[in-house]
């Protein structure tokens, strides 16, 4: 299996953030450029990049973070290095078939379904059969093992674990499981549940919430993950991108 490193670029208002354990009372603003700032990772050689629109994860207006993924995904593969660039995964708010195919009619790689695959899995199952496998992914948002919702802000009473079989038998490959608790808090990933999810689920799984370290990003790597989400630590200096991908490389 390869490792992926994918930059988060949290969008809110049309400006790049991060929040702490998902709650927007607590809000960092890191640059009100999203596009320069999605520049600055793929020039650092990153492959992906994990893009989310906040404000439609809340249910609120989202027309300026539309407008900052637009721009994201106008840069195109030109600038990454070597032409090597494998796109963008994006999520927050998509909780219709049609969602996901304006999202890929404007050139996101794989778009990722939260909300849906608790409420409506059917559509998850439709998007599947439509757009195939590599354009599909589920988030996983989980505290204490329960799956969150609607922006982590109403609780499921599903487990991850179940959740993650459950879209497993609709043909799902892929998940990004993020514990709550952790994320934008620096406190480092949950690798046993990380782990436990993907053995019981044998799906990929891209660990989010938490990274701070680059051990944060080998300990994702030699857990056999399929990639780790790096938002705060990149903005705030705690880990060197282009260290981070060199450590990235599966021998």
């Amino acid at each position: 299996m390869s490792f992926t490193i994918y930059p988060a670029i949290d969008l809110r208002g049309g400006k790049v953030v991060r929040l702490k354990e998902g709650d927007p009372a607590r809000l960092t603003a890191y640059s009100d450029d999203p596009a320069e700032t999605a520049r600055r990772w793929l020039d650092a050689g990153a492959n992906w990049l994990h893009v989310v629109n906040l404000d439609g994860a809340f249910g609120e207006s989202d027309a300026a973070n539309l407008s900052a993924l637009d721009a994201i995904l106008k840069l195109g593969a030109h600038t990454c290095p070597g032409g090597r660039c494998q796109g963008v995964q994006f999520g927050g708010g998509i909780r219709s078939l049609h969602a996901v195919e304006r999202a890929i009619e404007l050139g996101v790689s794989r778009v990722i379904l939260g909300t849906l695959a608790i409420e409506q899995p059917d559509v998850v199952e439709a998007a599947l059969k439509r757009f195939g496998a590599e354009k599909v992914a589920v988030g996983i948002d989980a505290r204490d093992g329960l799956v969150r919702v609607r922006g982590w802000t109403e609780g499921s009473g599903v487990s991850a674990i179940d959740l993650a079989l459950q879209m497993r038998t609709l043909g799902l490959r892929t998940v990004i499981f993020t514990d709550v608790s952790r994320d934008g808090l620096g406190s480092g990933l949950n690798i046993p549940s990380t782990r436990e999810l993907a053995d019981a689920s044998g799906l990929d799984v891209i660990a989010s919430g938490g990274v701070h370290t680059l051990e944060d990003v080998i300990a994702a790597r030699e857990a056999n993950l399929a990639g780790v989400i790096i938002g705060r630590a990149l903005y705030e200096g705690t880990i060197d991108l282009k260290e981070a991908l060199k450590n990235s490389v599966v021998e």
